[in-house]
């Protein structure tokens, strides 16, 4: 975060004398309120709840609410906010959401609000996984890939997976490779690789060798230069753990970070955010 207070008075009016600051939450929302009428336009509209966490630019700011309330408005607001009172460049800010079109939106807003120049500046705005690969592709190497590598889909994780299970003679009746492809999601949902599987979840599938499927089914994507959806944040998470001068570079480039729908939230997105927002929090 950049280090301007946002306390810091001005005195712009004749014969002006400083006064003190208001402090709390309470006395910040009175005064946005008296601000509404000479407020940039992109502040229009806004209440002085959501104004306050928009022109709060220091530190961590979450944002609870219930649906259709604002809270995306307020996030893309946020951003442009940061934009237009220069507190960072475009490619300095991580904003984070879940699906394709929500990210399209908020670089609509964003467009709208402060004009297009500015959303085209910002590399980093996108879904976990479209960011995910873009980490992944320029450290592929870190995680045994090239940075060609193919990103399967679920029916092709699904082929593979029964090869894997009749390659070791099972049944793949009894052991459906879509119920193992489920509980291989689940983990990497969790940010756990085969050595970090529960020795129960290990025992639950195929007399056993959950584990060792678990295991070979990570190598053969190795082998085949390929990933799941799962590791476009578990391969990230690792690397960073690994190699702390990757992440150093990261924690660098970022100056804010900003989530849509923090409350959805997984295990292994929180740990990914938890590591990129450490200098932060």
């Amino acid at each position: 975060m950049s280090g301007f207070s946002e306390d810091m008075p001005f005195f712009d009016e004749p014969n002006a004398r400083p006064t003190a600051a208001p402090s709390g939450i309470a006395a910040r929302a009175m005064a946005a309120r008296s601000g509404q009428n000479s407020a940039p336009d992109y502040l229009k509209g806004l209440n002085p709840e959501q104004r306050l966490a928009v022109e709060t630019t220091e530190g961590p700011v979450l944002v609870l609410a219930g649906a259709g309330t604002g809270k995306t408005r307020v996030l893309t607001t946020r951003i442009a906010h940061i934009l237009a009172t220069g507190k960072t460049f475009p490619s300095q800010i991580l904003a984070v959401t879940f699906t394709n079109k929500a990210a399209r939106e908020m670089k609509q807003r964003i467009g709208h609000l402060i004009g297009e120049g500015s959303v085209e500046g910002m590399p980093w705005l996108g879904t976990f996984h479209s960011i995910g690969v873009k980490l992944l592709r320029r450290h592929a190497e870190l995680a045994g890939l090239k940075s060609d590598f193919t990103i399967l889909d679920t029916d092709d994780v699904v082929r593979l997976i029964k090869q894997l299970i009749q390659a070791e003679g099972l049944d793949d009746k009894r052991w459906p490779a879509k119920q193992f492809a489920q509980m291989i999601d689940g983990w990497k949902n969790k940010g756990l690789g085969p050595a970090d599987i529960p020795e129960g979840d290990a025992r639950s599938f195929a007399n056993g060798k959950g584990r060792e499927l678990y295991k070979a089914y990570q190598e053969r994507l190795q082998t085949l230069n390929a990933c799941d959806f799962g590791d476009l944040l578990c391969h990230p998470i690792r690397i960073f753990r690994a190699y702390p001068d990757v992440l150093k570079d990261y924690h660098k480039r970022f100056k804010y970070i900003l989530v849509d729908e923090y409350q959805d939230t997984n295990t292994a997105q929180y740990m990914w955010l938890r590591l990129l927002a450490q200098p932060h929090v």
